[in-house]
């Protein structure tokens, strides 16, 4: 099963080259594939052709919710599905080779730290990173924020320095720096929005001053759906900022969607979470500069991130072990592992275009539903789309389209400072497209919807209509 598997994957991956998209070389330098009108112009019923195949991958995707009805996942921003691939490198791990990594002297210690070791070289090789040295496996992006701002942030902040961030950011990349800044006694300062709904980039240029210490921003929003202004940020940082100013990227909802070279971006740090790009739960990486990482203090002692120890005082392992204390998540790195392998297969490119294909189909339907409010800009690097009805909570919303197999997601999507800035702070719904998705799912989504809403306008008329 898992050769089919394989060989159906490699059939779709050369059908992908064989339409004129090529794969290779993968890192352009481009940041997201952004919506334009045209990007749909393209023959569409080919290229479902092969994204079908693609799609046969993920087995939790041919499941119906109840009898008849069948499973529409929308929430890929929240987690992505898994490929048999992936599955299958987890299950070979425990199966044939589980064993604690590096210090092992027998066979299944080498070989579990040998695919241990060949994962950090992939990650090193999909984000474009001078040396697998630059990868430091961390439980996800929250941790990897967190690591940051410990490691790096304690020993470098001091009162009055400050940290600039934007008010459309994940939690995990405020409430870290809050903290950071309640140690320390530096500032936090939040860049708003701008009249298109993005971010404003001439705002959060000025905030940016001789005591700025630190810039962290998202890569892509997993609320708008938009690219942040990152070359500002980075050029900022370095004219601008403080002498060392470093940059942090949250890169979650852009690695699983585009080509990301973290040496292209400029930045200092980049974090992603693997259970967003169709690896499993439990891992994620912090990528730093090599200098950033070496000058970094550890965050916690343990086994694995010493070099010596001795009752008088410890000295610590060169990074990325330094960062790394206690068992690692191995199996789930030897996972994103092959994850790396199966998005690189496809091809980056590939997976943009045919995402953007769907976030204009998405976009647009749902800008056609009347009562529909659509958040963020409309040039979107990934097929992602926040939105509330007149009217209907956004729980109420997604609820009901859940009894029709339309999984999405309600709420505030870790991005509360954002909803108040949109003045939706009751959170909204969010549709998250990946690559399986289909535009027969998008259809289905769209008609579930309007029938939804037609049946709450019902509901609101059914009292008026008893009074009169």
């Amino acid at each position: 099963a898992a050769a089919a598997g394989a060989g159906a994957l490699k059939g779709a991956a050369a059908l992908v080259a064989s339409r004129g998209v090529s794969s290779g070389p993968r890192r352009s330098g481009r940041v997201g594939a952004t919506v334009a009108r045209e990007s749909t112009e393209v023959d569409e019923s080919s290229s479902n052709e092969v994204w079908t195949a693609v799609r046969a991958e993920f087995p939790v995707l041919a499941q119906e919710v109840s009898p008849g009805v069948p499973l529409i996942y929308m929430d890929s921003g929240a987690t992505s599905q898994k490929p048999r691939r992936v599955l299958d490198a987890v299950e070979e791990y425990y199966v044939r080779d589980n064993a604690n990594v590096h210090r092992g002297a027998h066979l299944l210690a080498t070989r579990a730290t040998e695919a241990f070791e060949e994962a950090r070289a992939k990650v090193a090789s999909f984000v474009g990173a001078s040396s697998p040295s630059e990868i430091v496996w961390t439980r996800g992006a929250t941790e990897a924020v967190n690591l940051v701002a410990h490691a790096w942030g304690d020993a470098h902040l001091e009162p009055g320095d400050e940290i600039v961030t934007t008010v459309a950011e994940h939690h995990a990349n405020i409430v870290p720096w809050q903290l950071l800044a309640s140690r320390t006694g530096a500032v936090v300062k939040y860049a708003q929005l701008d009249e298109t709904g993005g971010v404003d980039a001439a705002h959060l240029e000025s905030l940016v001053t001789r005591k700025t210490k630190l810039v962290a921003l998202f890569h892509v929003s997993n609320v708008l759906g938009c690219a942040a202004p990152v070359d500002v940020a980075v050029a900022a940082a370095q004219t601008r900022g403080a002498p060392g100013c470093a940059v942090l990227l949250d890169a979650c909802q852009s690695v699983p969607h585009s080509v990301v070279d973290v040496r292209r971006l400029g930045v200092d740090f980049l974090v992603a979470s693997g259970h967003k790009m169709c690896a499993p739960t439990g891992v994620g990486f912090l990528w730093g500069k090599a200098e950033r990482l070496a000058a970094m203090r550890p965050w916690q002692g343990g086994g694995e991130m010493i070099d010596t120890v001795t009752l008088s005082g410890t000295t610590y392992a060169a990074p990325p072990a330094r960062f790394e204390a206690g068992t690692p998540p191995i199996a789930q790195a030897v996972g994103l592992g092959a994850a790396c392998d199966f998005l690189a297969d496809l091809g980056m490119d590939p997976i943009a275009k045919q995402e953007a294909r769907l976030a204009a189909k998405l976009e647009r339907g749902l800008l056609d539903v009347p009562g529909v409010a659509v958040y963020g800009p409309t040039d979107r690097a990934v097929p992602l789309v926040a939105f509330n009805a007149h009217g209907i909570h956004a729980s109420d919303l997604a609820f009901f389209l859940d009894q029709e197999g339309v999984a999405t997601r309600a709420g505030h999507h870790c991005a509360q400072p954002l909803h108040h800035a949109l003045d939706a702070d009751s959170g909204s719904v969010r549709a998250s497209l990946s690559f399986y998705n289909t535009p027969d799912e998008i259809d289905a989504f769209l008609a579930h919807l309007k029938a939804v809403l037609a049946f709450f306008a019902d509901v609101k008329q059914a009292p008026a209509a008893a009074d009169s």
